[in-house]
C-alpha cells in the first residue's frame, strides 16, 4: 500500500502473447511492493496470451499477479469496464490502466498512481505530448498519428472547455471513488471509450491532471481504425454537448440530459421571470418544480428561496436553496411548508402541464402566499402556429421537449389560462408572452448578433399576434379574495 491506499494495476490484453511478459518484467520492484494486485484481463485473444501469462505467473511465483480470461471478446472499452468493476468490488482505492502491448512504460507506474494515493487527483492522464521525455515525434509516433491526435485534442478542448495536451493516451490512473460517480454502463465498448470516460469525469468536476510519459512505437499490431476512431470522437463529443444543452437525448450521456435547460436570452421565459424577481431583494420565494436550482442560481442572492420537486436532494439543491423539499407534486405541496413564513412569490414555471391535478396545487398555493403576494405561472401555448400547421396536415408530433413534450398531461391556450385563473379566484396583475425560440437552433456564432436581432423582431410580432405566435404565456396573478379582505 501507499498512504494506506489499496492499489491495483489493470492490464488489458488482446493478442499480446509476444509482449505481455516483457511488460510484466518491466514493472519496478518498488512498484510491485506498493501495489496490491496486477490483474490481466485477456479479452478472448485469438493467440495464446492467456496460457503464456499463466505460465509466466507460475514460473515467477507472483502471488499478486492474477490472470482472467473473458469468455468472449468485450471490446477495448468493455474489457476496461469489467476490470474497473472488479477492482471496485474488491475494495481498491486506485487503479492504473496499462496496456499489454508494451506501448506504455511500466517504469513510471508510480508516477501514475501517486497523485491518486496522495489525494492530489481523481484522474491521472499520461501525455505523450508533454516534452519531458522528448515528446511524441521523437519517441517514434508516426506524423499522421501525431497530427490526428493534435487535431482531435484541439477540437475536444474547444468543445469541452478543457485544456489537456492529449485526450488519446491509453495510460491512465483513476480513483475508485471517482469512477463510482460515473455511469459507465451506457458507454461504448469501442476504442472511444477513453474519450467518453474523460467527458464524464469532467462533467462531474473530478480533478484531472496530466503527467508526461515516454512515447514508444514498436512492432505491436494496432487494432484501431483511425478514420472510424476520429469520426467516433467527433460524434461522441458533439453528442455530449447537445445532451447537456437539452437539444438531443443521447443514450451515452442520458444522465446529463436537461429537457428544459435554462434560457437566459432576451424575452425568454426564464429571463422574463428573473427580471421580475430581481427588481427587489429580501423576498421570500417558493419555487415549485425547481429542479436542481439552475433557475434559482440567477435570482438575486438577497432573496430567501425554497425549492420543491420530485428529485432527490443534491449538492446543487443544497447550494441553490435555503431549504429544499423532495415531494410528489401530484399530491399537492408538502405540509412542512406550513411551518414556513408566507411567501412573496410562488413560482409554477413549466410544471403545471406535467401534473395530474394541476388545479388542486394551484389552489393549494394560496395558503402559502402573503396577503399582497403573487403567483407566477408560465405555460406553453398549444395554439402556436407550429402546432396549428401540423394539425392542418394531420400531425401532432410529440417530442422530448417544447410545446408538444410527450410528458405534458395538459394543454393550454391564452383563453383557457385566463379561465383557469378566474375559476380559482385570482386576478391578473401582469402578463407576458415569449416568442418562438428560433435563437436556440442558430449556430453559436450567430446567437449574440444576428440571433438577438431576429429574436427582437420576432418578439415584437409575437406581442401583436400573441395567440398565434406566442410560445409561452407568463401570468402574474394575485388572490382576489385576500385583496378584497
Amino acid at each position: 500500500m501507499r498512504n494506506n491506499k489499496k492499489i491495483g494495476i489493470l492490464i488489458v490484453a488482446y493478442n499480446a502473447a509476444t509482449t505481455l511478459n516483457k511488460v510484466l518484467d518491466r514493472i519496478p520492484a518498488n512498484v510491485y511492493d506498493e501495489i496490491d494486485e496486477i490483474a490481466v484481463f485477456d479479452d478472448a485473444s485469438k493467440d495464446n496470451t492467456y496460457m503464456v501469462s499463466v505460465g509466466y505467473k507460475e514460473i515467477k511465483k507472483l502471488d499478486k499477479l492474477k490472470i482472467y480470461l473473458n469468455e468472449k471478446n468485450l471490446g477495448y472499452g468493455g474489457n476496461q469496464k469489467k476490470g474497473f468493476r472488479y477492482f471496485s468490488d474488491n475494495g481498491f482505492d486506485a487503479v492504473v490502466l496499462l496496456h499489454g502491448d508494451g506501448q506504455y512504460a511500466p517504469e513510471i507506474l508510480q508516477d501514475m498512481y501517486s497523485p491518486i494515493t496522495d489525494g492530489e487527483a481523481d484522474v491521472v492522464l499520461g501525455s505523450r505530448m508533454m516534452t519531458k521525455y522528448g515528446g511524441a515525434l521523437k519517441g517514434g509516433m508516426p506524423f499522421y498519428k501525431y497530427l490526428g491526435n493534435r487535431v482531435l485534442s484541439t477540437f475536444q478542448n474547444k468543445r469541452l472547455k478543457m485544456n489537456l495536451t492529449e485526450f488519446h493516451s491509453g495510460y491512465r490512473a483513476y480513483s475508485i471513488h471517482g469512477l463510482s460517480l460515473l455511469n459507465l454502463e451506457n458507454t461504448t465498448n469501442d476504442f472511444h471509450f477513453d474519450t467518453q470516460i474523460i467527458i464524464k469525469a469532467h462533467h462531474h468536476n473530478l480533478k484531472i491532471i496530466e503527467i508526461p510519459i515516454p512515447t514508444y512505437y514498436g512492432d505491436e499490431i494496432c487494432y484501431v481504425n483511425g478514420m472510424k476512431y476520429a469520426r467516433n470522437i467527433f460524434s461522441t463529443t458533439n453528442e455530449y454537448i447537445k445532451t447537456v444543452k437539452g437539444k438531443r437525448k443521447s443514450e451515452i450521456y442520458s444522465e446529463y440530459y436537461v429537457p428544459y435547460p435554462l434560457k437566459l436570452y432576451p424575452y425568454s421565459s426564464h429571463r422574463t421571470v428573473i427580471d421580475i424577481l430581481n427588481k427587489k431583494e429580501n423576498q421570500r420565494i417558493l419555487d415549485v418544480g425547481c429542479g436542481d436550482g439552475l433557475f434559482a442560481e440567477h435570482v438575486s442572492k438577497g432573496n430567501y428561496i425554497v425549492g420543491v420537486d420530485f428529485i432527490d436532494e443534491s449538492e446543487n439543491t443544497k447550494r441553490n436553496f435555503a431549504k429544499f423539499y423532495k415531494y410528489d407534486l401530484n399530491r399537492g405541496l408538502p405540509v412542512e411548508l406550513e411551518a414556513e413564513e408566507k411567501f412573496d412569490y410562488v413560482l409554477f414555471l413549466d410544471i403545471l402541464e406535467h401534473l395530474l391535478d394541476y388545479e388542486s396545487i394551484l389552489e393549494d398555493a394560496k395558503k402559502f402566499l402573503k396577503k399582497d403576494g403573487s403567483i407566477i405561472v408560465s405555460l406553453p401555448n398549444v395554439a402556436n402556429i407550429f402546432v396549428r400547421l401540423n394539425l392542418l396536415i394531420g400531425r401532432f408530433p410529440y417530442s422530448d421537449k417544447g410545446i408538444l413534450d410527450r410528458t405534458h398531461l395538459h394543454f393550454y391556450t391564452y383563453g383557457s389560462i385566463k379561465k383557469l385563473i378566474a375559476k380559482h379566484g385570482f386576478s391578473v396583475a401582469g402578463k407576458k408572452v415569449t416568442p418562438i425560440p428560433i435563437i436556440e437552433v442558430l449556430p453559436g456564432f450567430l446567437k449574440k448578433n444576428a440571433g438577438y436581432v431576429l429574436n427582437f423582431l420576432l418578439y415584437i410580432k409575437t406581442r401583436i399576434f400573441k395567440r398565434l405566435l406566442g410560445y409561452q404565456f407568463i401570468f402574474i396573478i394575485k388572490n382576489s379574495a385576500r385583496q378584497i379582505g
